[in-house]
């Protein structure tokens, strides 16, 4: 009653009265009733959003979690979500702590061991998150969550990668953006004494973590969608592919996953830990030596295996040789069309980019590839696959030209992540789950893509380029960028709230069928033709890897 009493005083007092001495008006100042009602605690508590100084302080069931204001606008918050000794699972933090054993809530997590970066840039205790909490959120705001798994094909990448500040993807979706990092490399995946999976595992974790404290930042825990891009978009589908996972997360968003691969089989792993085991002087249960060995020394016999993978089992591949192992206790399932697909329920967005190869083939073959060569190149990658695929319709040389890159870089594309992406969401929809598929026909180019020429020319679309059109982060964005951002910000609030990416003035994305995956071009009009991405090619006449190596 006091309440509605004080709501009503304060709607009279909004208004203008005049006074009976007086022609002119009285004026009062005007007053919100939220801000009335919001001096009453208990509504203060569980209604108003916080603000001030307070609003960077939060109660949670593990300790206070103290932010900072991200330049974007939202409230961003490092913690440190898990623990794990060196090639063991990894456990739940129990308490909130910053990134790197720092006090300070500006610190910034430092990445996960990896080749290629200055050690003081990494730290082997980077089991850490950064979430981004728009403004304006309550007690009992119950925000949808999207966790943001990074990319790098299993070796490199972190939570603090170019593009991947969270906060204006957190502002335009209202809701909590959750950035994570996990063990890579061999310090993931290649556990001398045969544990598998560890990576995942620590995804596992990190979504434990959140459903524990979510609410306390006006989250809900029933409400969880994990993303992610190429390798994160594989860790993506391996939990998908995790019974035991399952409850943790509601839907799904698969960016440039490269499905082509497959998880890798359990023989396979075991052949590439021995591998590994042998390319460093400790006996598989001597834990002691293995613990003391350096990073560099782990980081070189990684990078060792990666080089020797396709001679040690040719199912590897090049690019991704370190990655999930379908070990039927965690991962039960292969999710392909090896195996009878299991019943699915949840959504899931599947995307590709119009280019997806287009780096890796520029970047092997600098110069113009003659047409002479084309054979040969196919050859070595597709084996007794080349005669099917090179007398296809699909893969002709454009009229006059004497370069054969654009060919390859088309057939990488289609086998490697677009076609084996539909596939996956015809297998989805087959089996009870919805999905939505499209292609990224305008991308905003990401850092390190300007070393391939071909990825700078106007209308390429290369691999990673959807990252920042997704994030919103893109740097002076052209108006056609602008309105994709606008439009795919728009696409995934409504997924995450209720699993469907339609939206009021968007374009319509309709809902996959089989076989027609019915994919919306992003950045252009109507639909993606289908190509080569008919089932009867790819997945058939022409076989992924997973399917020719029996994966």
């Amino acid at each position: 009653m006091v309440a509605l009493n004080l709501l009503f005083s304060s709607l009279l007092l909004s208004s203008a009265v005049a006074s009976p001495l007086s022609s002119k008006p009285l004026r009062i100042p005007t007053i919100n009733p939220k801000d009335v009602l919001c001096q009453l605690p208990i509504i203060k508590k569980f209604l108003c959003p916080i603000t001030g100084a307070a609003a960077l302080n939060v109660q949670t069931p593990i300790g206070v979690a103290r932010g900072t204001a991200d330049p974007a606008g939202a409230k961003r918050f490092t913690v440190k979500y898990a623990s794990a000794s060196r090639w063991a699972y990894s456990t739940v933090a129990s308490a909130w702590n910053f990134p790197n054993g720092s006090p300070d809530e500006l610190v910034l997590p430092l990445a996960c061991p990896q080749a290629g970066v200055d050690p003081s840039a990494y730290t082997e205790d980077c089991l850490s998150m950064v979430l981004y909490v728009p403004p304006g959120l309550t007690l009992v705001s119950a925000a949808p969550t999207l966790m943001w798994i990074h990319g790098g094909s299993f070796v490199v990448g972190s939570a603090t990668g170019p593009g991947l500040d969270g906060s204006k993807l957190a502002i335009a979706t209202d809701s909590i953006v959750a950035v994570v990092q996990y063990r890579l490399g061999a310090l993931g995946f290649m556990a001398p004494d045969g544990k598998t999976n560890l990576a995942a595992k620590d995804i596992v974790n990190a979504l434990q973590f959140l459903k524990k404290v979510l609410p306390a930042f006006g989250g809900s825990p029933s409400k969880i969608t994990i993303a992610g891009q190429s390798a994160g978009a594989n860790m993506v589908r391996a939990l998908l592919a995790a019974p035991s996972a399952s409850s943790l997360f509601r839907s799904a968003i698969l960016q440039s996953d490269p499905m082509n691969y497959g998880f890798l089989s359990s023989t396979t792993q075991q052949a590439m830990q021995s591998h590994f085991n042998g390319l460093i002087d400790c006996g598989p249960s001597d834990s002691s030596c293995w613990n003391s060995l350096s990073l560099e020394t782990i980081l070189n016999a990684q990078g060792k295996l990666s080089n020797d993978s396709v001679a040690i089992d040719p199912s590897t591949g090049l690019a991704q040789p370190i990655r999930v192992v379908r070990d039927n206790q965690f991962i039960t399932s292969p999710l392909d069309s090896t195996a009878p697909f299991p019943s699915v329920n949840k959504p899931i967005l599947v995307t590709s980019v119009l280019h997806e190869a287009g780096f890796a083939i520029y970047k092997g073959f600098e110069t113009p590839l003659p047409q002479e060569w084309l054979y040969p190149v196919c050859e070595a990658t597709f084996g007794s696959r080349t005669d099917v695929v090179l007398s296809s319709p699909y893969y002709p040389a454009a009229l006059g030209s004497t370069d054969a890159r654009d060919q390859l870089q088309l057939m990488g594309t289609d086998y490697l992540w677009k076609c084996s992406g539909w596939t996956f969401a015809r297998n989805w929809v087959q089996n009870g789950g919805s999905a939505y598929v499209a292609e990224y026909a305008i991308g905003a180019s990401y850092p390190g893509n300007e070393a391939v020429p071909f990825c700078t020319e106007a209308g390429k679309v290369c691999h990673q380029d959807d990252i920042m059109i997704v994030f919103g982060t893109a740097a002076n964005p052209a108006p056609a960028q602008s309105a994709l951002i606008n439009q795919m910000q728009k696409h995934y609030k409504a997924f995450l709230n209720n699993g469907n990416p339609n939206a009021a003035g968007l374009p319509t994305w309709t809902p996959a069928a089989s076989p027609n995956v019915q994919p919306l071009r992003l950045g252009g009009p109507g639909q993606v033709s289908v190509g080569a991405c008919d089932p009867s090619f790819w997945g058939q006449a022409a076989q992924y890897d997973y399917q020719f190596y029996n994966i």
